[in-house]
Order: structure tokens, then C-alpha cells, then sequence
């Protein structure tokens, strides 16, 4: 009987030593968040436009993610990103720029959900958006490494 208590006591202190470490995230590179909200920024792409990002930490974890991304004469992509002169005269041109608008707040809402940017996947034909959020969240978690 004393054998089995010590192997059940000895199984939760080896199970409690690793679950242990779950706790919290970590930052890139190791390391724990800091509680706050930081701001991240990608690159540019090839046209100019690039992303921000707004993670919020909360006991170490990331509770909230914002992203939008900019277009090179300032404006947002929104939902009339891919209109000329505020039309649509290509409708395939204006659904892919409007796939790139829904993907970006998938990408903000799949980090909210998970915590992790690795559970993030890049949504096809939207990957200079993908490219451009994780760049962005890279960044505000390197802000927020203590």
C-alpha cells in the first residue's frame, strides 16, 4: 500500500513539474509576455502597404489581437479595398482583395482563439496578409517578452 502511494505521489509531482511549464506563454525565443497591449508593424510589400497588429497579454497569455493593414496612400483595406474610384470594375480583382480583408481578421480572431501564432494558418491567396500579420505579431510579442 505504501508503494502505491508513493508511485501516486511521486506520478502528480512529475505530472504537476511538467504541467507547470504550460502555463503562460512563451515569447519568441523563450521567455514569458508581460501583461499589456503592444503594437506591432510589418514591412512593406511590394506595393507599399504593410500591417499592424494590437496583442493584448493578460496573465501571460495572449487574450486579444487586432490587425489591419494600410495601403501605401494610407487608406485601410477595407470593405472597399480592391474598388476603383469607389466601384467595382473588376469584380475577380475586387473578391480577391475582399478574401484578403476576410482572411485578415480570420488570422486576428484563429490568434485570439488559440493564444499561438503557430495555430494560425495562412489562408490561400490571402498570404501577403498572413505574411504581413505574423510579421506584425512577431513584433508586438518582442515587445512584450519581459
Amino acid at each position: 500500500m505504501r508503494n502505491r502511494f508513493a508511485l501516486a505521489l511521486a506520478l502528480m509531482m512529475f505530472s504537476a513539474a511538467i504541467f507547470s511549464g504550460c502555463t503562460g506563454s512563451s515569447g519568441p525565443g523563450g521567455g514569458s509576455y508581460q501583461d499589456g497591449t503592444f503594437a506591432g508593424q510589418s514591412g512593406e510589400d511590394d506595393k507599399g502597404a504593410y500591417g499592424e497588429a494590437r496583442v493584448t497579454i493578460e496573465g501571460g497569455r495572449i487574450t486579444d489581437c487586432e490587425f489591419v493593414t494600410w495601403q501605401a496612400d494610407g487608406s485601410v483595406k477595407d470593405e472597399n479595398y480592391g474598388k476603383i474610384n469607389g466601384g467595382i470594375s473588376n469584380q475577380d480583382y475586387y473578391d480577391k482583395a475582399q478574401l484578403a480583408v476576410r482572411a485578415m481578421a480570420e488570422y486576428a480572431e484563429r490568434l485570439r482563439e488559440t493564444g499561438s501564432l503557430d495555430d494560425v494558418d495562412a489562408v490561400t491567396g490571402a498570404t501577403i496578409a498572413y505574411d504581413q500579420f505574423v510579421e506584425s505579431v512577431q513584433n508586438a510579442l518582442e515587445q512584450a517578452k519581459e
